[in-house]
């Protein structure tokens, strides 16, 4: 399994933050590696959902479950990706602690290559919480 950590400190209001991060069906917006995006259910703060990922075009299924003002934890269900993605909203004094942690492999045969993809699930995981940030500190 590859574990990924990225965090960022955002001076803006936890409800703005938690706008942005939250509005899942926006995610290819900020997330480069998540092109496509397809819900299929929803109940609560429980989505079943198909998303369509940069690395060849792949669909993987995701369950999420959302835990309001605090976190989102995304498990990879059938696909490419096994494993989990959290993202993780904690206010700190006058900021917002933004964290995003991945603990997945690539399944089968493409396993080998689960060092390589942890690169670029890095380099997208950070460059998406910079964005994130600029975006809500912008009209703060």
């Amino acid at each position: 399994m590859a574990k990924i950590e990225a965090s960022v400190q955002i001076h803006a209001p936890l409800d703005k933050v938690w706008d942005i991060v939250s509005d899942i069906d926006n995610e290819p917006k900020f997330w480069k590696g998540t092109k496509e995006v397809r819900n299929i259910s929803k109940e609560d703060n429980h989505i079943i959902r198909e998303v369509t990922i940069a690395f060849k075009d792949s669909k993987c299924m995701q369950e999420v479950t959302i835990f309001p003002k605090e976190k989102i934890n995304i498990l990879f269900t059938k696909g490419i990706i096994s494993g989990t993605k959290t993202i993780t909203v904690q206010p700190q004094d006058d900021l917002i602690q933004l964290s995003a942690v991945w603990d997945i492999k690539l399944s089968g045969m493409m396993g080998m290559f689960t060092g390589m993809v942890k690169k670029h699930v890095k380099k997208g995981t950070e460059d998406a919480l910079q964005f994130i940030k600029q975006v809500a500190e912008e009209s703060n």
